[in-house]
């Protein structure tokens, strides 16, 4: 193992030449398969999104779970992911030495359309027992995060496992994420619309069931595309078995590759972060701004910026490298939270045009963190590509854990200010410390969350020497 890339020692100058010059900026990729594999991502935004916008507020203003409740039945499920994704890593890896490619474990997670309906469609009689409730939700949330792992893991080993460069990583995962804020988009503006002002259970059902055809129709295409840019090679045998149990490739990978350690630790606050606003979002568009229906206005303006500023991002960063780009990114993301606090007292226009700020922040959040993935790869000693499925796992259950985290601490500010939960059609009251905590948790928290991130993000190294090595 090279010490420069397995220690804290920063990568030398001789060993960056090597870890870019894989194979160009990325156009000799054929378009139409890249396009297929990207549009794998629009059923893959609608699951990111919709628990993570909704989830929260059914369980408290349809069901009438306790706020401290309702964070407990969407942490521990997504707690099971840190075990569950590097496993399902380890698997997809094994996959592909002895069979050529990932696509049967990536077939596989295509099955995720039914448990998310299933989230949403809780009979009458558990409905009307808020434990139960709690419960089942929990149990298909589980069911519903082992699938989606079955096809997010392999997916996004895909830009790793392509014989192209630095440039052309992110160029990959430019695709990506246009098609993600699809789905995002799609995923934030239609669930709400659905789903009403959380009226009823079958309205949940019917937003779910849509949006399951829609996500489950993708993911086909997403497989299909895989299969284009990854034309299975010959099986290697059982070369990644040397690599050991699940949990032990996790502790090796952290270990040994401190750029993506660092990486995976940014990362975890920028998921936390960028979840908690989403689970924010609802409670702040209907007990801040007095509109309800706002939720959807909102939501588009978080998303929708990253269809124009994706690609201009990755513009910029062929100039300014992903590292200098994310900082950025980072920064203006916790101005704008903290522009949020205005609330209804500043109208209408400040808290759409900080949301406006917070989506082409978004934007880049997505495109560089999933773009540097490949290169801290890319770059370790040693034939890491081998198992590309542990980094993968790894990455994956980071941002499962920040799924969790956010809408979790947002649901403990909600507790400790003294939120009320209601029942479908029931009026409640909220105090002024609920008031207090649902505007803070929306606002303060998420900007103090992406500032630590930001801090950490600033000791990443290795963009600094492949974009020096590259005269960038």
């Amino acid at each position: 193992m090279n010490a420069a890339t397995g220690s804290e020692a920063p990568l030398p100058d001789e060993r960056a030449p090597a870890a870019v010059a894989d194979a160009g900026d990325g156009a000799e990729v054929p378009r139409p398969a890249l396009v297929r594999y990207a549009l794998g991502s629009a059923g893959m935004g609608v699951y990111v999104t919709v628990p993570g916008l909704l989830l929260l507020y059914f369980l408290t203003d349809t069901l009438g779970v306790t706020p401290w409740l309702a964070g407990l039945a969407l942490l521990v499920p997504k707690a099971v992911d840190i075990v569950l994704h590097p496993y399902v890593g380890s698997l997809s890896d094994r996959e592909r030495a002895r069979r050529g490619s990932r696509l049967r474990l990536l077939t596989a997670g295509c099955a995720l359309a039914p448990a998310f309906v299933a989230l949403f469609a809780v009979p009458g009689p558990v409905a009307d027992r808020p434990w139960a409730a709690a419960l089942w939700v929990a149990a298909w949330f589980v069911v519903a995060n082992a699938l989606f792992a079955a096809y997010q893991v392999p997916y996004l080993a895909t830009p790793t496992d392509m014989e192209t460069g630095y440039h052309g990583r992110t160029r990959v995962l430019s695709f990506r994420m246009v098609v993600l804020t699809v789905g995002i988009l799609v995923g934030g503006a239609l669930a709400p619309l659905l789903a009403g002002e959380g009226d009823s259970v079958g309205r949940y059902v019917v937003m779910a069931l849509v949006l399951g055809v829609f996500t489950v129709v993708f993911q086909y295409v997403g497989v299909g595309g895989v299969r284009d840019l990854l034309p299975a090679p010959a099986p290697t045998g059982t070369a990644v078995e040397r690599h050991g149990p699940a949990l032990a490739q996790v502790r090796d990978v952290l270990r040994r590759n401190r750029p993506f350690r660092v990486l995976v630790s940014c990362y975890l606050l920028v998921s936390t972060t960028t979840h908690l606003v989403l689970a924010g979002l609802p409670y702040y568009a209907r007990h801040e701004l007095d509109r309800p229906g706002f939720t959807t206005v909102l939501m588009a303006a978080f998303v929708a910026p990253a269809l124009l500023t994706t690609p201009l991002w990755f513009r910029l960063s062929r100039t300014w490298g992903k590292q200098r780009c994310l900082l950025l990114c980072q920064g203006f993301f916790a101005a704008g939270a903290l522009g949020l606090a205005a609330g209804k007292a500043a109208g209408l226009v400040v808290p759409v045009l900080c949301t406006l700020v917070l989506g082409v922040c978004f934007a880049g959040l997505q495109l560089f963190p999933f773009s540097m993935v490949p290169d801290t790869v890319r770059a370790a000693d040693g034939d890491e590509t081998g198992r590309t499925g542990a980094y993968t796992g790894v990455w994956t259950a980071t941002e499962a854990t920040g799924a969790a985290a956010g809408p979790y601490l947002y649901s403990a500010a909600l507790a400790l200010g003294g939120y009320a939960a209601a029942r479908a059609g029931e009026e409640v009251t909220q105090s002024g410390g609920a008031h207090t905590a649902i505007l803070l948790g929306f606002t303060l928290l998420p900007a103090l969350l992406m500032a630590a991130a930001l801090a950490v993000q600033s000791r990443y190294r290795l963009d600094a020497e492949l974009t020096r090595a590259r005269g960038v």
